[in-house]
Formats: structure tokens, C-alpha cells, sequence
């Protein structure tokens, strides 16, 4: 089965492209808000989602992001209305890859068969166990793909190459590089570790998309002349809509714009 994240791979690498994947935490600053800011993305620019749903231990998650999800949780915001919002999403956007970044605890609760029935039925393309070592990968990779929802996990840059070739075995959708140890957020420095790019080249891993610390363009350029085929930013993203002493709408706007024209690859 041909899914979302094949179709818009193959689509942007027709256009010498990768992909612009920003991240939302839905329920930040406001639910309603957060559906509002993912409506603004794509329009200018965003090719596939990573979206959050606000949880008390974000441990993978720096400052930034572990607010947002205080603001969401402090509000009432629930699983189920982030999954009632999950499905006005894909009702209005049908074609744009839609994956989650979530922990494990919010899985387990209602049960792993469950909880994945659930995001297939309401066409969630992807999630990503934040917490979940790959060596436990399996629990979630496999009632994950039974519903048709690809199971994502991290290749981090100091991996081995026995982790490596066990992540090419479950993960689907993409692979999410990080660029450096440690938790999300702004760093001036961000790594492009070849190593790990040209392994699960070899290994026909899917398409390597880098995260943690994309905050500039010219990290989305330097990524494009590395061979990733697309970048995520997080962090960036969610201080943008947090500076309410501004005007969030603009700068997100003038930033989606940026971050996706640097997607473009060099002739």
C-alpha cells in the first residue's frame, strides 16, 4: 500500500525538494489556536505534520516544548480532544502526511491495539514512541502497521550499527535523524552525522529526515546538501507562537515561507 509519506516523498523529489515537516503541540496556546497555527503551515508551506499531544514528562523535550505541553495540560486539554482534533485535520487536509510525537503512557493507557486502531481509523499517518527504546520497538511497531499507521523511531547520531539495521527492520513512513544527543530545542550548532545517513542509505532505510535544533534556513540548506531528504523543526516553531508580545501570525508565516523555499535543492 502506497501511503501518504511514498506519495509526497516521490512527489517532492520530482521537484528536487525535501520535505518541510514543522511540529505543533496540539492545545498550544489553545486548541483551537493550535488547529489555526497547523491551518497556516501548510498554506505556506509545510509538506507533511509532526504534531504533539501534551503529556506531563515530555523527557524528550527541552524547555520549550515541555511548556507548551504544561500550557495544553493547565487548560484541560485530553487525549480525546486532541484526537477529535486529529480527525478535523485529516477531514480537511486529506492528502497531507499527519504523524504523531508522542510517549508511551499515553499508549499504554487505553491499550496499544486500541490506541492505534483508533489513529489509523481517523488517518494518522505516523507516530513516533518518544520514549520508546528500539529494542522494545516491536510492542508498538506492530499493532502500529496492522492499522496502517507507520511506525517511525530515531536514529540518533552515536548509534551503533546493530541498532541501525534493528530500527531499518520496523521503521515505515521515515527516519527521524537526530542531529545531536539529548532533548529538543534551539542550538546555533547542528550536526549532520553522515555516518548514520550513509548506513541507512545502504540498508534502503526510509527517507532520513533531521531534527533537533532546526531553527534557520541555512540549517535546512546545509541538511539538503547533506542528502537528507527532509528537515523538522520544533522548537523554533512553537517559541514563534508562544511570543505573543508580537505578531505570531507573521513571523510563523515569514518562517514556514523561509524554512520551506530552503528546501529546494541546488541544480
Amino acid at each position: 500500500m502506497s501511503s501518504r509519506y511514498d506519495t509526497m516523498f516521490a512527489r517532492l523529489n520530482e521537484k528536487q525538494r525535501v520535505a518541510w515537516i514543522p511540529f505543533v503541540m496540539l492545545g498550544f496556546p489553545t486548541l483551537e489556536k493550535s488547529y489555526e497555527y497547523i491551518e497556516l503551515l501548510i498554506r505556506e508551506g509545510a509538506d507533511a505534520l509532526e504534531i504533539g499531544i501534551p503529556f506531563s514528562d515530555p523527557v524528550a523535550d527541552g524547555t520549550v516544548i515541555q511548556n507548551a505541553a504544561r500550557i495544553a495540560l493547565e487548560q484541560g486539554v485530553t487525549v480525546a480532544d486532541c484526537l477529535a482534533l486529529l480527525g478535523r485535520i485529516r477531514s480537511n487536509y486529506p492528502e497531507t502526511p499527519m504523524g504523531l510525537l508522542l510517549y508511551a503512557n499515553l499508549v499504554y493507557k487505553p491499550g496499544i491495539d486500541h490506541f492505534f486502531k483508533e489513529l489509523g481509523e481517523l488517518g494518522v499517518d505516523s507516530a513516533l514512541i518518544a520514549d520508546s527504546p528500539i529494542s522494545e520497538g516491536a510492542r508498538f511497531a506492530i499493532p502500529a502497521k496492522e492499522n496502517n499507521v507507520a511506525p517511525v523511531f530515531i536514529a540518533p547520531p552515536n548509534a551503533t550499527e546493530q541498532t541501525i539495521r534493528n530500527l531499518v527492520e520496523l521503521c515505515e513512513g521515515y527516519t527521524y535523524v537526530v542531529s545531536r544527543p539529548g532533548v529538543t530545542g534551539n542550538h546555533v550548532d547542528v550536526e549532520y552525522p553522515m555516518e548514520v545517513l550513509n548506513l541507512l542509505r545502504e540498508l534502503k532505510a526510509p527517507p532520513a529526515v533531521l531534527g533537533f535544533g532546526i531553527s534557520q534556513p541555512e540549517h535546512v540548506t546545509n541538511a539538503v546538501a547533506a542528502g537528507f531528504d527532509g528537515v523538522i523543526s520544533g522548537t523554533a516553531v512553537i517559541r514563534i507562537m508562544a511570543d505573543t508580545e508580537n505578531d505570531p501570525v507573521s513571523a510563523l508565516t515569514a518562517f514556514s515561507r523561509s524554512m520551506s523555499a530552503a528546501c529546494q535543492k541546488l541544480s
